[in-house]
């Protein structure tokens, strides 16, 4: 059971993710400590591992940033909810083995705190505090696949042998 971190906003950029400041690291624990650090300050005190992030529309906008996504991963996050991300977010996360799920009724089905489950093979989030199921679109098989392998460069090593 996860507990869903939701920012009712849209256009979240990753200099609210991780702020640049804190880019001269690659130290996932590092960055991670700083996650959301100018957009939620109490967020990494009140996050806990597994726990989810919800948000509106073009998450992830802004400089392309793996640091992104490994302040997030870093934090404990299992996955972002969001109506849509940017691009090339979205593939960061992909290449950095993170799960993403992109689901345009579920950040309006979802409230701060709600308990959710997720199953992503088969696309569904059951919020067990509203008693709503909410279904989204799974990744196809060769983005599970680097997910599943740890990312890209994983799945590279690991294709090769």
């Amino acid at each position: 059971m996860s507990k869903a971190h939701v920012y009712e906003r849209d256009h979240i950029n990753t200099d609210e993710i991780i702020p640049a400041r804190y880019l001269n690291t690659d130290d996932e624990m590092e960055l991670a400590s700083h996650c959301f650090e100018d957009l939620d300050g109490d967020f990494v005190g009140k996050v806990e591992k597994g726990d989810v992030i919800v948000a509106g529309e073009d998450f992830g906008c802004g400089s392309s940033r793996e640091h992104a996504v490994w302040a997030i991963r870093g934090v404990g996050v299992q996955t972002v909810i969001a109506k849509t991300f940017a691009r090339i977010f979205y593939r960061n996360a992909i290449n950095n083995g993170f799960y993403l799920i992109e689901s345009p009724d579920a950040p309006e089905k979802i409230n701060d705190g709600d308990e959710l489950e997720i199953d992503y093979k088969n696309g569904s989030i059951k919020n067990k505090t509203a008693g709503v199921d909410i279904a989204f679109q799974p990744l196809p098989d060769f983005a599970l696949e680097i997910i599943n392998n740890g990312g890209l460069l994983n799945h590279i090593t690991k294709s090769q042998k």
